[in-house]
């Protein structure tokens, strides 16, 4: 009778929690309402209507599935409501499975009020692809977790690999929609599969890694082929960068390239310098082709091969300005609304709008940390090192690797100081210390649950030491090697 009535109660607050995230989703879709944009999320909004052509400066598949929505929705506003619904249902999933494993009702509605905390909620509702990339991240993590929340249970083989297929699919999208979060969406992965799988054999790894592979390769290819995307190459814009500031003016006269473009480069690297232009030359100093960049990326390409060997320490001091900058200077916590356009697209709501800047901004004042780059990787840091021994030791060593890799990822790439390129480590890492402190909170968690997580908590960083440490998992225990 007890266990039925504890059942019964389970059921209510998880279907309170949900109330609370619905209420959430609602509340930001309306104060972004109905999205906001910077000019990057204006362009690729042109590409989705077809006033622009598509185009991989920016990688197309956001511009594809805004198509899409806008296709069946017929308003543009439907990728912001999108967006919220991702961020919030995954936090909502994560919330019940936090309740299902502690039964802690504090523990399961701060995960909630993990996208109510200023540094989560500047961006919910700004259509940008490190916002696209961190939600499908998040939500994979939340496939995860009910993978977690199913062990010791018995469940089907089809049901694991469903939820496995499930996170795949929004890790894959990571990774189209912003092509460096690579690095971080591996840790993931292995959290992925250790959550669904207590003890995978190789089979199983092969067989998930093929899966990783096909869904990102499927869709690029097919993309490619049938969207046929204008090619920009926009990988060379770094390497402007570094021609630009690491070899002098006299060195870039006598660089050998066409003529044209050599002026070029010597006009942008004296109006960097005159301008006090650290980086983005490309936007800030350099003429632009209409074209962009494509009948320019091979000279450039050619040029920085052969002369950034020879300028390695410059090279290197450059870099590591720029780091720092992202780190100590991180800047623009806050997309204010919508750039503006000739597409008719305005903030539906002024006054909220003028709210949620007076929210964000005044704690980003008070609470600056909460908006630097270097507090995050130090968080980081530690939830990779003290993960814990308790229930939660896998997921927050895993979102620790996922939110360090992913800062210290831009130190040969990074554009700008913009707090946007440290979203998801601030989310990633917000969630990794509230799983930390309940597991801290219960030092009653059965011994053999502890250590078992502090076991498979150590090979997000090593998957390999988990074939060769643990059996294979009873389905394969009778197959054929």
């Amino acid at each position: 009778m007890g266990r039925n009535v504890w059942f019964q109660g389970e059921n209510h607050w998880g279907w309170g929690l949900a109330a609370v995230a619905v209420a959430c989703c609602l509340g930001t879709t309306v104060v972004f309402a109905p999205g906001y944009m910077s000019p990057d999320s204006l362009e690729q909004l042109r590409q989705a209507t077809g006033k622009a052509p598509l185009t991989d400066w920016h990688p197309p598949v956001l511009s594809l599935v805004w198509r899409a929505l806008i296709a069946v929705t017929g308003t543009p506003s439907s990728m912001a409501v999108l967006q919220s619904v991702v961020l919030w249902g995954a936090l909502w999933v994560v919330a019940w499975c936090v309740w299902d494993l502690t039964a802690s009702r504090a523990g399961s509605l701060a995960v909630l009020g993990i996208g109510l905390t200023p540094p989560v909620l500047t961006f919910v509702g700004v259509v940008w692809k490190d916002v696209h990339a961190a939600a499908a991240l998040l939500a994979a993590c939340a496939v995860a977790f009910v993978g977690l929340r199913l062990r010791g249970r018995d469940v089907a083989p089809a049901m694991r690999w469903a939820l496995f297929g499930l996170g795949v699919l929004f890790l894959a999208y990571a990774m189209l929609v912003r092509k460096n979060v690579f690095l971080a969406a591996i840790p993931l992965f292995v959290l992925l599969v250790l959550a669904l799988w207590r003890a995978p054999g190789r089979r199983t790894w092969a067989l998930c890694v093929a899966a990783l592979v096909a869904a990102l390769v499927v869709p690029a290819v097919a993309i490619s082929r049938i969207a046929h995307p204008v090619e920009t190459r926009q990988g060379a814009q770094i390497m402007l960068d570094d021609l630009v500031h690491v070899l002098t003016v006299e060195e870039l006269r006598s660089a050998d390239v066409p003529p044209d473009l050599r002026n070029r480069l010597v006009a942008a690297a004296e109006k960097c310098r005159s301008v006090g232009a650290l980086s983005d030359a490309y936007w800030a100093c350099y003429e632009r082709r209409p074209d962009g960049m494509v009948r320019d990326a091979d000279g450039i390409t050619s040029l920085w091969l052969s002369e950034m060997g020879s300028h390695a320490p410059g090279y290197l001091q450059y870099r590591l300005r720029l780091f720092a900058g992202l780190l100590f200077e991180t800047g623009y916590p806050y997309q204010a609304g919508v750039f503006p356009n000739n597409l008719g697209i305005e903030v539906a709501h002024p006054r909220l709008k003028a709210g949620l800047g007076a929210y964000i901004g005044g704690m980003g004042a008070d609470l600056r940390p909460l908006f630097r780059g270097w507090f995050w990787l130090a968080v980081a840091v530690f939830l990779t090192v003290r993960p814990g021994r308790g229930r939660f030791s896998l997921p927050v060593r895993a979102l620790g690797v996922s939110a360090m890799v992913y800062v210290l990822g831009y130190l040969p790439i990074m554009p700008a100081t913009n707090y946007r390129y440290v979203y998801w480590s601030a989310l990633a890492c917000t969630l990794g210390l509230l799983l930390l402190w309940l597991d801290r909170r219960r030092p009653t968690a059965s011994a053999p649950a502890a250590s078992d997580a502090a076991r498979t908590g150590s090979a997000v960083t090593a998957a390999g030491a988990v074939t060769a440490h643990h059996p294979a998992d009873p389905e394969e225990q009778h197959q054929p090697r």
